[in-house]
């Protein structure tokens, strides 16, 4: 069993508090950070999970962890009747309006909605969703199987989840520069933009926690998905899923 990975390690409060209060006080700086520490990258990602859903056709998406709406708004191209965005860190989906408020009008807005919202206790009923998209929100989860098996009740047969998490390289000497990188000089930088250093050494520490590549996908397969598929992107430093119900 991996360890539980928090961000500031406070004995009685919960990892989903812990969570939700990382993202509350980083949210202001997040979008920045996000392009800064992935060279832009994190766009590319994102398309390419959109991708694997196009055969799929869905017409209402779930965005888990939607933090300030991108892989949302990277949803649009799909074309769906309805996105609903959700996040536990409310100062997220405050951000997350206005960014959609100020880049689509008329009809366009009114396909995505953004609301509070918890992976393990997810408010829509069983085979609802069509196509369920979480970008570096699945290690977040406090119980990784009650929030995949959520997931997967409310996911219709044949519907599809993409997810897209930080990884650890595996090759020499990636592995090593990369472990450095994410230890020592990460942290430093989350100090410097968003004066919270905690949030990057808990991105550090709960990568190297979470199951990765064929592990992950064997903990999938146990909840019940019938179509399992790892992509490693960029030399492995991100990871796709594609699961089918």
């Amino acid at each position: 069993m991996n360890p539980i990975v928090t961000p500031y390690g406070e004995i009685g409060l919960s990892k989903k508090a812990q969570v939700t209060q990382m993202f509350n006080t980083i949210s202001t700086n997040y979008d920045l950070l996000n392009q800064v520490l992935s060279l832009g990258i994190h766009h590319f990602w994102r398309r390419k999970a959109i991708d694997l859903l196009k055969p799929y056709q869905p017409k209402k998406i779930l965005d888990i962890a939607t933090g300030t709406g991108d892989f949302a708004i990277e949803a649009m191209q799909l074309k769906p009747n309805k996105i609903i965005g959700i996040d536990i860190a409310e100062k997220m989906i405050v951000l997350a309006k206005k960014k959609i408020d100020s880049r689509f009008h008329g009809n366009d807005r009114e396909v995505i909605d953004f609301q509070l919202g918890d992976s393990e206790k997810l408010l829509f009923d069983n085979n609802s969703i069509d196509a369920i998209t979480i970008g570096f929100g699945v290690r977040n989860f406090e119980d990784l199987k009650l929030g995949l098996s959520e997931i997967h009740r409310v996911l219709k047969n044949k519907g599809a989840v993409v997810i897209l998490e930080p990884a650890a390289p595996t090759a020499f000497p990636l592995k090593q520069l990369y472990s450095f990188y994410f230890k020592h000089i990460l942290p430093q930088i989350g100090k410097i933009v968003c004066q919270d250093p905690h949030a990057y050494t808990y991105l550090h520490n709960s990568v190297n926690a979470f199951p990765q590549g064929n592990d992950f996908l064997q903990i999938c397969q146990k909840i019940g998905f019938q179509k399992t598929t790892f992509i490693p992107l960029t030399f492995g430093i991100c990871a796709l899923y594609l699961l089918e119900k």
